[in-house]
């Protein structure tokens, strides 16, 4: 299956993904922050639940937004998706600069990739314009004009 334009699975993979990662770097903060400093083990556990429910929202939202882009092949909405999607990579560009382990690193380089990916599907989705993605197909030429063509020389124009 070649993904030419479905910012809807793009978006999906990118939401599934992220939640998955936000879950591991939640409880990794967790784990860390309770070995060096129990007193603060049930404040982090709280506000790493909160950051993790908030993160979901978002890239809930914006599996939302691009299968409606995608459905009704909104330019508007491409335009839309493109911004919220740059908006996450700048974040997950500074987050990369600053990580504190090779889980928030990963994590970085991954939603860059991802939001860059989704950036390019909705470019081509805005760049249809409402109208439908069609592959144009080379025409093969039939068996028999192929082996007649290779085989045979010009005629000779001399006269």
């Amino acid at each position: 299956m070649k993904i030419t334009y479905q910012t809807s699975i793009a978006t999906f993979i990118q939401f599934i993904i992220l939640s998955l990662l936000g879950i591991a770097n939640g409880a990794n903060s967790v784990v860390t922050t309770c070995r060096h400093d129990s007193t603060n083990c049930v404040s982090n556990l709280i506000v790493s639940l909160i950051f993790f429910i908030l993160t979901a929202l978002w890239f809930g939202a914006i599996w939302i937004l691009g299968s409606i882009a995608q459905e009704r092949r909104s330019r508007r909405l491409a335009q839309l998706l493109i911004a919220a999607e740059a908006g996450i990579a700048l974040v997950a560009y500074f987050n990369a600069k600053h990580h504190n382990n090779i889980l928030d690193l990963t994590t970085s380089v991954l939603d860059l990739g991802l939001a860059v990916w989704v950036i390019l599907l909705s470019y081509r989705l805005m760049r249809l314009g409402g109208g439908r993605a069609v592959v144009r197909r080379r025409r093969k030429q039939p068996q028999y004009q192929r082996q007649h063509t290779e085989h045979t020389k010009p005629p000779d124009t001399d006269l």
